[in-house]
């Protein structure tokens, strides 16, 4: 079945996510399969907001390795503490980073992206991945992001 998601873009980046948010939920509602609704979601936000790469990194053996995401090619497998994904996953908090190249140990998986956000994902108190979302642009993110964001993979326990 396909979905269609309805994206608007002439009103303020809160009411885009006030908008998106109950989309995501119809749309990974009822399915049970991770992977399937992580896909979904990096591709509902990219869709939305046009972000330069937005993805999730699944802890597997002591690693963060790629999962599903929308853009360009990425880092495959990053390290517990290694650039802003290993950090929020080491710190078990949300990191945004207005410019990357002022991060110490920043991995660039991609040398246009200027500006970070990621999120850890919980399982009880186990991170268990990370929301990674990146722009080509200085100081991108913000609390609005990280608020909004939060209730997104807040959905995936739901």
């Amino acid at each position: 079945m396909a979905e269609d998601l309805k994206i608007i873009t002439d009103t303020s980046k809160e009411e885009q996510y006030r908008s998106l948010i109950p989309q995501i939920k119809a749309l990974i509602t009822g399915e049970p399969d991770q992977i399937a609704n992580l896909a979904n979601i990096a591709a509902a936000l990219k869709e939305q907001f046009g972000w330069f790469w937005v993805g999730f990194y699944l802890v597997k053996d002591g690693e963060l390795v790629l999962g599903p995401f929308q853009g360009p090619v990425a880092c495959t497998r990053i390290k517990k503490g290694k650039g802003v994904c290993g950090a929020s996953w080491l710190q078990a908090e949300t990191l945004i980073v207005p410019d990357v190249e002022e991060f110490p140990g920043h991995i660039a998986c991609a040398a246009a992206s200027r500006s970070e956000i990621v999120l850890p994902l919980f399982k009880g108190a186990e991170v268990i991945g990370v929301l990674d979302v990146d722009s080509e642009y200085l100081a991108h993110f913000d609390e609005v992001d990280a608020k909004y964001l939060k209730e997104v993979i807040d959905l995936l326990d739901a």
